[in-house]
């Protein structure tokens, strides 16, 4: 099932808009191991650094791009559908694609990725700091 940007902003609230974007710890069936040198060199090339300050501007700095949930630290462009190393090397349109990305917080980009369930995540945006070692 494809999930997409413009469904996503449909849904009013944190919670919802997580619970749509959960993998639950499943991040795809390749996660690039020995070939993350690819997503490293996409990430810092300039095309998608244009791309990221389109998406940035996009949804106004907002994690999930929900108005008051601004993001204080480095934003991340998370891809709604994960990305593949053949959709790298191929240049699928998926990378670059603005229906297939959400500017999301590192907590947020977190929970996406590993968090197996959202008990106990609410809409109120949860603060990490240093030594803090409790997940979620």
């Amino acid at each position: 099932m494809s999930k997409s940007y413009l469904e996503l902003i449909q849904l009013p609230t944190r919670k919802e808009r997580l619970e749509y974007l959960m993998l639950y710890g499943k991040v795809g069936e390749d996660t690039f191991g020995k070939e993350r040198y690819l997503n490293q060199a996409l990430y810092n090339s300039r095309e998608w650094k244009l791309f990221r300050n389109e998406i940035i501007i996009r949804d106004h700095g907002f994690d999930l791009g929900l108005d008051g949930y601004k993001i204080d630290k480095r934003a991340i462009v998370h891809h709604i559908n994960p990305i593949t190393v053949e959709d790298i090397l191929q240049r699928r349109s998926c990378v670059f694609d603005k229906n297939n990305v959400i500017l999301v917080s590192r907590t947020t980009h977190d929970i996406i990725h590993y968090a197996f369930t959202l008990e106990g995540i609410g809409d109120e945006l949860i603060e990490r700091r240093p030594g803090d070692t409790k997940l979620w």
